[in-house]
């Protein structure tokens, strides 16, 4: 029984410990094939030639990706600039009143729900081994797991993207150009429904819905692309 409860609560750690990677993957994969297949499905609406809806992909493919990894590092960066300054404020507030801070971490572990002599006790072996480790972790959150790492977000979100976009485009690559259009969008709404059921699954969601949500709003993202493709292609 103690076994069973063990593998299950190590279950759970695991499930939270990826949910951030999966949703970056999942919005970056999910990026690259909702945004190249809806290029290149309106640049086809358009009546452009297969070489060029092919220059289309990939233009979109490398400019998705870069801007996915530009985008991801100024956020995470900004992220890991106001975790250190946090971290900088608390390392000031431990120099200039460490037995105020003492009774500040006494008061977290107190609304934890410890009794308070066994949570200023907790608080003052804790501050004795790594008083702003124990601040970063408690007080503000901040673990050396989760802390910001712009470059490698940045890399894991250009490949991600990557990875989505370079479906589609091999899908128009090896289609020809009168079922280019119907076949990519299918394909490509297939590929969406299975990783929108492959998230949902792993995060602990329902699966069907998570999946029909994913790919009705990426058919619409591409109905919609078509759409105005067809419309000037026509004007044009």
């Amino acid at each position: 029984m103690r076994s069973r409860a063990h593998a299950h609560h190590g279950h759970e750690i695991h499930q939270l410990g990826t949910i951030g990677w999966l949703r970056a993957g999942v919005l970056g994969a999910n990026d690259g094939i909702v945004s190249t297949a809806s290029l290149i499905v309106g640049v086809a609406a358009a009546h452009a030639s297969h070489a060029n809806v092919l220059l289309t992909g990939v233009a979109g493919l490398v400019a998705g990706a870069m801007s996915m990894a530009t985008g991801e590092y100024v956020s995470v960066h900004s992220q890991a600039d106001t975790e250190a300054a946090a971290i900088e404020q608390e390392r000031d507030e431990l120099a200039a009143d460490y037995a105020g801070e003492s009774r500040e971490l006494t008061e977290i572990y107190v609304r934890r729900g410890l009794q308070r002599p066994l949570a200023k006790q907790v608080a003052e072996q804790l501050m004795q081994h790594d008083a702003l480790g124990s601040h970063a972790r408690d007080e503000l959150g901040l673990t050396s797991t989760a802390q910001a790492r712009p470059l490698q977000a940045a890399v894991a979100s250009a490949l991600s993207f990557s990875v989505g976009a370079a479906m589609p485009l091999a899908v128009a690559t090896l289609t020809p150009e009168p079922q280019l259009i119907v076949t990519t969008m299918l394909v490509s709404l297939l590929c969406l429904l299975c990783l929108g059921g492959v998230a949902a699954r792993v995060g602990g969601a329902n699966v069907m819905t998570g999946a029909l949500r994913v790919t009705f709003w990426s058919a619409l993202a591409m109905g919609i692309t078509a759409a105005v493709g067809t419309l000037f292609g026509r004007i044009a």
